[in-house]
């Protein structure tokens, strides 16, 4: 089946790499998500993938822990580094070349990420791991996946998440939650529907990039979600 999507980039939290467990990283997963990560790249797609650290530390329960936001950022930065260099061999273990890149300059362990360097990588048929977010503070994953998105002139963002979609409300609260096929950026932020932040879809509206929100729970998500077979919701520019 074609492809629509040239380049794109994939979203995908760390809560997604821990499995069952309650934090860390489960081989199994790891191993799922990199061999569907290898899959989609032989269609032909150019994927770059931004990765969260929330299996290790997120930045805004730092408070939580008597840490300033600032300095609880920079070290959920470095929570996607670990994840990013665990799903850079995880992918290559697959059969497929990848290469992480970080916002966090940290040259000893992994390329410090440029956007010259991104493409290179990209028209060379690598997958490109992003981590360290955007470099600073204050600015989710989400919004870093937008602004990589936008940078690297991608087709589309792909959201991966626990659930096939967005939906009027939690579905693992609310029995009577409806899930939308489509939607714009605009009527997500109106809704406050929570799947993105606000700065997140106010960067791919202005860039005109479509996101397409799928779960990752399954083997073959990120295939179908390229190929528009699998359940999920386009948020059109």
């Amino acid at each position: 089946m074609a492809v629509p999507w040239k380049r794109v980039v994939l979203k995908l939290s760390g809560e997604a790499l821990m499995g069952r467990q309650t934090h860390g990283l489960d081989a199994g997963t790891l191993e799922r998500i990199a061999a569907d990560v290898a899959r989609a790249s032989a269609m032909g797609v150019e994927i770059a993938i931004v990765v969260g650290g929330g299996n290790f530390f997120r930045g805004i329960q730092g408070a939580d822990k008597g840490i300033d936001r600032a300095r609880a950022d920079s070290i959920g930065m470095l929570a996607t580094v670990m994840n990013g260099l665990a799903l850079e061999h995880a992918i290559e273990k697959a059969g497929q070349p990848a290469r992480a890149l970080s916002a966090v300059p940290m040259p000893y362990v992994c390329q410090p990420y440029s956007r010259q360097a991104a493409l290179n990588h990209l028209t060379k048929g690598r997958v490109v791991v992003l981590a360290g977010g955007t470099g600073n503070p204050f600015f989710t994953t989400d919004t870093g996946a937008a602004l990589r998105a936008a940078e690297l002139s991608a087709d589309a963002v792909l959201k991966a998440t626990q659930v096939d979609g967005v939906y009027s409300a939690d579905p693992k609260k609310d029995p009577n939650a409806t899930r939308y096929e489509t939607l714009t950026q605009q009527e997500a932020i109106e809704k406050n529907l929570g799947v993105m932040d606000t700065a997140a879809f106010a960067l791919a509206r202005e860039n005109a990039i479509p996101i397409i929100v799928f779960s990752i729970a399954e083997p073959g998500a990120i295939s179908q979600a390229l190929e528009g077979t699998g359940r999920a919701t386009l948020v059109t520019p």
